[in-house]
């Protein structure tokens, strides 16, 4: 016979496990010695070993006393639903685990493959890491609201970095973020970008030069971004509108401002 202490030995379990399982009925309480101590048989350690194993695989403790007193067929039928629903949760926590690992790589956390893609692709040409980040911080919002839309957007956006002036635009407007928003720089930046949206423009029409057709809330909300982000943006789109042009999210050809004789 055994005491409680070396039948929780025996099962790997607490005294206080062995005498909670009391408590709730799970393990019978057992005949007690002349001294009044309880002393348990062989079964005991085989019944006690079976509530440890069904408590740690997560089954509530009601359930346990339901599977204890199961015939082996519905026994064998619980263990395999058990086992169907840990499964399940070894796939969400590795899922988890993926989101955690990408949290790393803050791309990945929100955006799409493709999209991941293209930011490295302008970190590889020497895009300022500030103008990546408003494209990134842009492009969070418009994979989440418009997943459908973003292989579009992308081949868009792909077809244009392949161009080397508007890649250079990019560069030079890097260039003017650690400059004053007066600084001219920025003039010169808004005269050859205005010049160079007039020529896409005309050759090959205005549609080509913006056709993401945003919604016009989606579009404020990546100027904010952009703004809060790279102040000189907004004195680019003031000099742009100068010139002819108005936007940044969204461009689109304006009338320029008559100025008096």
């Amino acid at each position: 016979m055994l005491t409680i202490g070396e039948l929780a030995s025996y099962a790997g379990v607490t005294v206080r496990a062995v005498r909670h399982y009391h408590a709730r009925g799970l393990l019978p309480e057992p005949q007690r010695d002349h001294s009044g101590y309880r002393r348990y048989d062989a079964g005991a350690v085989v019944d006690l070993i079976r509530i440890r194993t069904l408590a740690e695989a997560g089954v509530p403790l009601a359930r346990v006393r339901e599977l204890l007193q199961a015939d082996e067929e519905e026994f064998a039928a619980a263990v395999a639903d058990i086992d169907k629903r840990l499964r399940a949760e070894i796939r969400e926590r590795q899922r988890n685990r993926e989101r955690i690992a990408r949290l790393a790589h803050g791309d990945h956390l929100a955006l799409p493959p493709e999209v991941v893609e293209y930011l490295d692709r302008l970190r590889a040409l020497g895009v300022d890491e500030r103008i990546v980040r408003v494209e990134r911080d842009g492009w969070i919002p418009l994979a989440a609201l418009s997943p459908e839309r973003v292989p579009e957007w992308m081949a868009r956006k792909r077809e244009r970095i392949a161009d080397p002036q508007l890649l250079g635009f990019y560069l030079t407007l890097g260039q003017a973020l650690d400059h004053a928003e007066d600084d001219s720089g920025l003039v010169e930046l808004a005269d050859a970008l205005a010049s160079y949206l007039t020529q896409m423009a005309d050759e090959r029409g205005e549609e080509y030069v913006d056709d993401t057709d945003m919604e016009s809330s989606l579009v404020k909300l990546m100027d904010v971004l952009a703004f809060a982000s790279v102040p000189p943006a907004r004195r680019l789109i003031e000099l742009l509108k100068e010139r002819g042009w108005t936007g940044w999210t969204k461009l689109e050809r304006v009338a320029p401002p008559r100025h008096p004789l």
